[in-house]
């Protein structure tokens, strides 16, 4: 979700969208992804702001912070390293 949240500011219900979209395999639900932003404004990842529209229900909106991007950095650092050790099982398995 960071890595949307770099490309702009979401709300949740699109955020989950994108991830069952755009993931090759998205293992997330609503409840997850709703939890996981409160953590993630808790821990200050992100901030949020409301938009109050008269054609709809209020909507929250998620941006990600300078602590949110070096998580994200921080992240990729360690995909970058299960990557490596992803790559050498596969190059070393042999199917029983």
């Amino acid at each position: 979700m960071l890595l949307f949240l770099t490309e702009g500011p979401s709300y949740g219900a699109l955020l989950l969208a994108r991830l069952q979209k755009e993931l090759p395999f998205c293992f997330s639900d609503s409840s997850n992804v709703y939890r996981s932003l409160q953590d993630m404004e808790r821990n200050g990842s992100l901030e949020t702001y409301w938009e109050i529209t008269e054609s709809g229900p209020p909507r929250k909106w998620y941006t990600i912070t300078s602590m949110g991007k070096q998580e994200l950095r921080e992240q990729a650092e360690d995909i970058r390293k299960r990557l490596a050790n992803f790559e050498f099982f596969l190059s070393r398995y042999e199917d029983p």
